[in-house]
């Protein structure tokens, strides 16, 4: 659902990127006064698994894939203001270091995906949680209805900025999202039940080591073999005939996640998912620092 340059014009690109920067600034201070914090070391490893999923496309109907977002699974993992940290750290790498999501459009991906996807579906989870007890259940319902909000987020910027009449592209966006969504729950369901957050008190070291491997793993040996069907924004820009290609106004050092020295599309895209999994697991590691470490340091007088 990252959205490209191209599809967006005018005000909403502006709008959208101010409105992301105070959401992830908010996010940033709630963080850091945060009494439940995970280790700089734990908030890394989610980050890049979650990175790492969102590689990996799986096909759905008529030709059209779909992959991970991770906002409910940050969540769970994480903790709200953690969770929507995650989530804007690795759309942001996406773009800036494999142009996956237009540079002039950052702000409308990581409203969408990072922040309104991510909060709204925390919150849905949280109240279905204390309502029914089954937490497995509450975490397939939010993770599917983030994917859907996601999805009416970017439908009501397009036809914002003009590119396509609100009538036409919900209709397509949230039918093709839904089913989307299921596998979005699916997933989120079996990697929260795998990575509970009880297992941290007593072995610190697998709850980051095993989001870790996982996540090269997935990025090296299995993003290869994802699905090459065009994702639901791109199927559904084909099908209305508004997805247009256009120079990108960032250049990126690893496009469409390959490594231009390697010869083999395979090798290639196994070596720029474990590069961006070592990148987005230091860098995540780095913020979590800057976060955490000043409250927990004891002013002596």
């Amino acid at each position: 659902m990252h959205i490209p340059n191209s599809m967006l014009h005018g005000q909403i690109c502006p709008v959208t990127a101010v409105l992301s920067a105070l959401g992830v600034i908010f996010a940033a201070f709630m963080a850091s006064k945060s009494n439940k914090k995970p280790t700089a070391a734990r908030f890394g490893a989610i980050t890049a698994l979650i990175f790492a999923g969102q590689m990996m496309n799986f096909p759905i109907s008529n030709g059209t894939s779909g992959h991970l977002l991770g906002g409910v699974m940050a969540v769970a993992l994480l903790g709200m203001p953690f969770g929507v940290l995650a989530m804007s750290l690795v759309v942001t790498i996406q773009c800036l270091v494999f142009s996956d999501g237009g540079f002039g459009v950052l702000g409308a991906n990581i409203l969408n995906m990072a922040i309104l996807g991510t909060i709204t579906g925390g919150i849905i989870n949280k109240y279905l949680c204390k309502r029914s007890g089954r937490s497995n259940i509450s975490l397939g319902i939010a993770a599917w209805a983030s994917v859907m909000i996601a999805a009416l987020a970017c439908s009501v910027e397009l036809a914002l900025s003009g590119t396509i009449s609100l009538s036409k592209v919900i209709v397509a966006m949230l039918g093709t999202h839904a089913v989307i969504g299921t596998g979005e729950g699916l997933i989120t369901v079996a990697v929260c039940s795998a990575l509970a957050a009880e297992p941290i008190k007593t072995s610190p070291k697998r709850s980051v080591l095993v989001p870790l491997v996982a996540a090269g793993i997935i990025a090296t040996m299995m993003s290869p073999f994802a699905s090459g069907f065009p994702d639901g924004l791109e199927w559904v820009a084909e099908k209305y005939q508004f997805l247009h290609n256009s120079a990108p106004s960032f250049v990126s050092p690893l496009p469409d996640y390959s490594v231009s020295l390697v010869k083999g599309e395979a090798m290639a895209t196994g070596l720029a998912g474990l590069i961006g999994v070592v990148l987005t697991f230091f860098i995540a590691w780095g913020v979590a620092k800057m976060l955490i470490l000043p409250i927990r340091q004891k002013v002596t007088i």
